[in-house]
């Protein structure tokens, strides 16, 4: 045979293999981005309750759990207590790890991923530490390759400090093309039984509902998004399919604790603000962003422990042009196609 054709043939097998390496390649990160987007924990249909009134369902997920019923515990026996929303709910998690589990279904303010009070953080890596921030700045919560989530603060300063006492106001939570926006309501005094939080998906207000499921869900087809009640008002759990889940509650700074801190707030605002807890499920590596840092596998903390308050800087890296703006010095968010025309 000659060579020259020989030589052709090793290089026209050498192109196939290399395009069916690639075909093989794409296929298997089109499966990779489909995963994020599957829920499989919560891929389940609801069957009637047991004999003792414990909640079962199917589950429905691909892999080991498939086909198997599963049964809440008789400690927690409904997801979504109704009598009582102060209970633990059941957790019904149908994927690989096919287990049921009794959660609070409220922010633990001294829980890994917890952002509460005027704001204090506890980072993925366990460590406490304070983030001032600025009356009426905006900063990266998170900042990923697909997740970013911004914090709107509000704060005061009394006559003779140097800083703004602050709080977090608002979220806003960017994913996909979409962004969805939690909020609590200016008043002027506090009352449980108004509901002080604001939902807004895609700029849109929702209303969450309160009897039923007491869940909204959104209409994208990219992801499974549900905002679920977890009490009759300014309570609610956000879970974003293989992104994030959020647990948040509104409130308020009371009378006593003005005094206490000596806050010296108007009498005309008594700064509601939320209570948060993330749980992170489809983080990088090289994740950003204030509470984001702390989930790097090789992050050390920079802050002093064994002090009171221990401080966090960084606002120059994470401060955002606003609530909605992806952008910020240490940012990587790249998720959202053409978000800078919203």
């Amino acid at each position: 045979m000659d060579r020259r054709y020989a030589f052709l043939l090793v290089a026209l097998a050498l192109v196939f293999i290399s395009m069916e390496a690639s075909y093989a390649q794409g296929q298997s990160e089109g499966n990779r981005k489909k995963a994020p987007y599957d829920a499989a924990s919560t891929h389940y249909d609801v069957l009637e309750p047991s004999t003792t009134g414990q909640e079962r369902v199917f589950c429905q997920a691909r892999g080991a759990c498939n086909g198997k019923i599963l049964t809440c515990p008789a400690q927690c026996p409904q997801r979504k207590p109704r009598k009582n929303r102060k209970n633990k709910g059941c957790f019904i998690d149908c994927s690989s790890k096919c287990e049921v589990t009794c959660k609070w279904r409220k922010p633990n303010c001294n829980g890994y991923g917890s952002l509460c009070y005027d704001p204090r953080f506890v980072g993925g890596d366990g460590v406490m530490f304070y983030f001032h921030g600025a009356k009426g700045g905006n900063f990266a919560i998170l900042s990923d390759d697909y997740l970013q989530i911004n914090a709107h603060f509000i704060g005061t300063r009394p006559e003779g400090r140097t800083r703004d006492y602050t709080w977090v106001q608002a979220l806003a939570v960017m994913f996909d093309t979409h962004t969805l926006v939690l909020a609590a309501k200016r008043v002027t005094q506090w009352d449980d039984s108004f509901d002080a939080l604001t939902v807004r998906w895609d700029g849109e207000a929702v209303n969450i509902p309160i009897d039923g499921e007491a869940e909204w869900r959104s209409n994208s087809e990219e992801r499974e998004v549900v905002v679920e009640r977890t009490d009759e008002t300014n309570s609610v759990k956000v879970t974003v399919a293989g992104l994030v889940e959020l647990n948040v509650k509104v409130r308020a700074i009371g009378e006593q604790e003005n005094k206490v801190h000596n806050y010296q707030l108007p009498a005309d605002d008594a700064f509601a603000h939320l209570e948060t807890q993330f749980k992170f499920t489809n983080i990088t590596h090289l994740v950003e962003g204030v509470l984001g840092k702390t989930y790097r596998p090789d992050y050390v903390s920079p802050v002093k422990r064994g002090v009171p308050m221990p401080m966090m800087g960084g606002e120059d890296k994470y401060q955002t042009p606003s609530l909605y703006s992806p952008l910020c010095k240490a940012c990587r968010f790249k998720g959202q196609a053409g978000f800078a025309s919203i």
